[in-house]
């Protein structure tokens, strides 16, 4: 992603450079307002139109994945059509970040939404009309895809440039919550039309959404920008963010992290639409409701992160470890109202690994760089669908809902855990296990800390030696030096 530059934006500190005390790389306080960054009138004018076209959207994934599950009764055609939205992310991803640091944001968004809207309206037609086959969902979907590979690294770039550093954590935060507060209506409205109208509806509606991310992009104030100074067109700037990302481990391991959380454990519309109809036989209406009660427990642990001023690696790991766990044991509740509280916990800690990982990865990342980075996250999260959701969706046909879903989260928390002592290892820590104040711990020291010793992680900051990595805030990237994080 890219911020602004000059006064309004700083390089991400070098790893071994004691931390600055600039205003513009400061992080947000942690009693600043949750809402803070909607004080700013472009960011606001954004996020208003982001609350009505991600209402449509949910729509028309919920619609789509059960149009597709009419037409062939197949979990598998299901992940098909989620692997091709999301191939183009897989195979082009990395040249859409290139293209966005060189590129102005906000006129590509413009070129990006309508593209989204005019898809939609073509599905729409299609559907209402009876005329809609398989294949014109696929191309759909695939169509959708490709205009992603630019647009998802421009809108996130993007925030940076309407809000700037100081409030990039809140705005990050804000973004996600308005996204799964969308989730809480979409849903809802979707399965009302599905079982009312038909899906064609929920495909229309998408497709007028978009008017209103259009009509506010076009009356935000370009002065009021942060200016960003884009790439020029160049040789190697492609192998240049690889090469970034690669030599930071605070970087490229929550990206492998979410690699494995995105690809096997997300797969959501193939899991859920799996327990509604074949586990629960309960239909559309059910289906929603997963999706529904799963957002409520998204909005919560968005907010949650929107407080918070930090974005700590140790609060990523912790949250997938539990992510997978409860995956896994919701996989095997034997009634419908059981598995669908599990969608609450789910949402909440599933959000906290996207917004953490997100947010220090942005934060992490030198503005310069932040387009690339992004797209290579993106690519990742995203992208891994493509091979995980035929995967996904073919152990779910062959073995059952139950089976696939326990799959997905027990590769979740395996990759946690590994990911986790890495990272340990690469900050100096060891674990200690002991008492402190009458109750047992369990934490990551510095090696060099002595056993027995009643600090907690407040105090690993204080030791000599290599810092903690897992410790890391998202505004300082420490490896080696001991300074407090910014």
């Amino acid at each position: 992603m890219s911020t602004g530059s000059g006064a309004a934006s700083a390089p991400a500190p070098d790893p071994y450079d004691s931390p600055t005390t600039s205003d513009a790389s400061a992080p947000p306080s942690r009693t600043s307002s949750m809402f803070s960054s909607l004080k700013v009138r472009n960011y606001r004018l954004f996020f208003l139109g982001q609350v009505v076209s991600n209402t449509g959207t949910w729509m028309q994934r919920i619609a789509q994945d059960w149009l597709v599950l009419t037409l062939t009764g197949s979990s598998a055609a299901v992940g098909i059509t989620t692997a091709l939205q999301f191939l183009p992310m897989l195979l082009f991803g990395l040249y859409g970040g290139v293209l966005v640091d060189r590129l102005r944001k906000r006129p590509t968004l413009l070129v990006t939404q309508s593209s989204m809207a005019l898809t939609a309206l073509a599905l729409a037609t299609l559907t209402l009309t009876g005329h809609v086959q398989i294949w014109h969902v696929y191309v759909a979907a695939f169509t959708v895809g490709l205009a992603t590979v630019v647009d998802n690294p421009a809108r996130q770039s993007f925030v940076s440039e309407l809000v700037g550093p100081g409030q990039l954590q809140n705005a990050v935060s804000l973004n996600s919550a308005n996204f799964q507060s969308a989730r809480l209506v979409g849903p809802a409205v979707a399965g009302l039309l599905i079982t009312g109208v038909g899906t064609g509806w929920a495909f229309l509606f998408n497709g007028l959404s978009f008017i209103a991310p259009l009509t506010g992009l076009l009356l935000m104030r370009a002065r009021e920008l942060h200016a960003v100074e884009r790439a020029p067109r160049g040789k190697g700037q492609l192998r240049e963010g690889l090469r970034y990302v690669a030599g930071r481990p605070e970087l490229i391991w929550p990206i492998v992290l979410v690699g494995f959380v995105g690809t096997f454990a997300f797969n959501f519309p193939v899991y859920l639409s799996a327990f509604a109809d074949h586990v629960f036989d309960a239909g559309a209406g059910s289906y929603s409701l997963f999706n529904t009660l799963m957002a409520v427990g998204s909005v919560a642990g968005a907010l949650l992160a929107a407080r918070r001023g930090t974005a700590r690696l140790r609060v990523l790991i912790a949250a997938a470890l539990l992510f997978g766990a409860l995956e896994t044991v919701a996989a095997a509740t034997p009634e419908l109202w059981m598995f669908a509280l599990f969608m609450v916990p789910l949402g909440l800690f599933g959000m906290t690994v996207n917004v953490t990982t997100n947010t220090h990865i942005q934060m992490s990342t030198d503005p310069g760089m932040r387009g690339r980075v992004m797209a290579l996250y993106m690519m990742v999260f995203l992208g891994g669908s493509p091979v995980g959701a035929p995967i996904v969706g073919w152990v779910t046909d062959t073995y059952g809902a139950r089976v696939g879903l326990a799959a997905g989260g027990a590769v979740a928390a395996a990759a946690a855990a590994v990911i986790g002592v890495i990272l340990a290892r690469v900050g100096g820590l060891r674990l200690s296990v002991g008492w402190h104040r009458g109750h047992p711990q369990v934490r990551f020291v510095p090696r060099e800390e002595q056993r027995g010793g009643g600090a907690g992680f407040g105090g690993v900051g204080q030791s000599r030696g290599n810092s903690s990595v897992l410790r890391t805030r998202s505004t300082a990237v420490p490896v080696r030096s001991m300074s407090s994080p910014k």
